[in-house]
């Protein structure tokens, strides 16, 4: 597949902007990455204790902002203790191939790096 963004058409620019501005952040990846591992709906607290160095707070307002931009879902079980779960919606699950290939472009620019770093 050829990519090729013309100075005349900013579409891909835009679209390519618009999807970094709903992944941008030091969580929302791995967030994803969390959901994807999970293949189902998980609980708030399992989500929170499977991503090491996050805190509540910060857990809360990335979790808000994925809802917002569509990429998972919450559900709120009406009982109490509250029972609130989280899963990737349909556009989350869409996900899948882009983060696939971000792995495999990364694991490939180590292997450059290292080749490149051991020759010289």
């Amino acid at each position: 597949m050829d990519f090729y963004f013309s100075a005349d058409d900013d579409t891909g620019a835009a679209a390519t902007a618009e999807a970094l501005r709903v992944l941008e952040g030091k969580w929302k990846i791995i967030i994803i990455c969390q959901l994807f591992a999970a293949k189902g709906p998980i609980r708030f607290s399992e989500l929170e204790r499977m991503i090491d160095g996050i805190n509540q707070k910060m857990l809360i307002q990335q979790l808000r902002q994925l809802e917002n931009d569509g990429i998972i879902a919450r559900t709120v079980y009406p009982q109490v203790p509250p029972r609130v779960e989280y899963a990737l919606s349909n556009a989350g699950i869409a996900l899948g191939p882009a983060m696939e290939a971000l792995i495999d472009w990364e694991e490939e620019r180590r292997r450059i790096m290292h080749t490149e770093f051991a020759a010289s």
